[in-house]
């Protein structure tokens, strides 16, 4: 079993939405450019110098430090990263996950997990850090996936995985989607999965969470702290080829929910762009780009990403 990994500064959604930037590597790489030295050079907040590597990569946001921890799930039978999160040790509570979609792992081969208990304790996560029990039950509130157990059905470890409780954020069934006619979350969660294309050799880097932090943010507290997230945020970025232009681009999208019955089909009112979502939630979701290719991607207006992810 993988140690857990000190958290440290992080990462992540590099959100390129309208402006196209041309990138080498492979179809999942981790670094904006293949030197290293160069990237640090150019990026006064990455994450790059940091010891743990997982945090290196560009799904990660900076990490908040203090009493969380971030950890990392390993799929054994792969030996590739499934997912990571950041942990709130005081607050037990979900900051966010962050993960990648890429071909191999974005293939439906297994069905959806079912086991006894249905969402297991995480077994990198202290105990001291953790509920003894399951806090979820009656309350009312569903186990809301972040990294949803569809984006995971390349292998039954990785499916099984997304089923930790750390995993999870409380959601109210009609956001969620598990209620008759689906919730927002659920219509945003298969735009974006939708709009990776499984036959290419693009990658996308996802990031999302709950408000836990500011108390103005939050829904409600409940038994011994348990945090409802008052609202829920996703991050994407997408690292496609684009064959007119023959180079690898960019393009992100964000999202910004708050956290109430929301059966609504269309996800335009939700869409923000990177410096919003920052904003919002005070996170910086792409420390690991060189500064001055963040600088050009977090203003991107909302409507050239409206057009560009195809929103309805």
């Amino acid at each position: 079993m993988k140690p857990i990994k000190p958290l440290s500064s992080i990462f992540s959604l590099l959100f390129i939405a309208a402006i196209f930037l041309s990138a080498c590597g492979s179809d999942n790489s981790n670094s904006p450019d293949d030197d290293n030295s160069k990237v640090i050079a150019n990026n006064k907040n990455s994450n790059l110098k940091e010891g743990n590597q997982y945090t290196h990569r560009l799904e990660f946001p900076k990490v908040k430090g203090g009493k969380s921890i971030v950890v990392t799930h390993i799929d054994q039978s792969t030996d590739e990263v499934n997912y990571s999160i950041e942990w709130d040790g005081e607050k037990k509570s979900n900051r966010w996950t962050c993960y990648q979609l890429y071909q191999s792992n974005s293939k439906w081969n297994v069905g959806r997990w079912y086991g006894n208990p249905q969402y297991p304790s995480d077994p990198l996560i202290p105990v001291s850090m953790a509920f003894s029990y399951d806090p979820y039950w009656n309350t009312g509130y569903d186990h809301g996936h972040l990294c949803p157990s569809a984006d995971r059905r390349n292998t039954d470890e990785a499916q099984k995985q997304t089923f930790y409780i750390s995993n999870m954020q409380p959601q109210l069934s009609a956001f969620n989607g598990s209620a008759k006619g689906g919730g927002v979350w659920l219509t945003m969660e298969n735009k974006i999965r939708a709009a990776f294309n499984i036959n290419s050799k693009d990658t996308m880097f996802i990031c999302r969470g709950g408000t836990i932090d500011e108390s103005s943010k939050v829904k409600a507290y409940l038994r011994n702290g348990f945090i409802v997230p008052g609202y829920f945020f996703s991050a994407a970025l997408m690292k496609y080829y684009n064959h007119a232009h023959k180079k690898w681009e960019y393009k992100a999208i964000g999202f910004w929910f708050k956290h109430e019955n929301n059966q609504a089909a269309s996800l335009k009112p939700y869409v923000v762009n990177i410096k919003q979502l920052e904003e919002l939630t005070n996170i910086d979701f792409f420390c690991n780009l060189p500064d001055d290719i963040e600088r050009k991607v977090e203003g991107i207006d909302k409507d050239i990403i409206i057009r560009l992810w195809n929103i309805k």
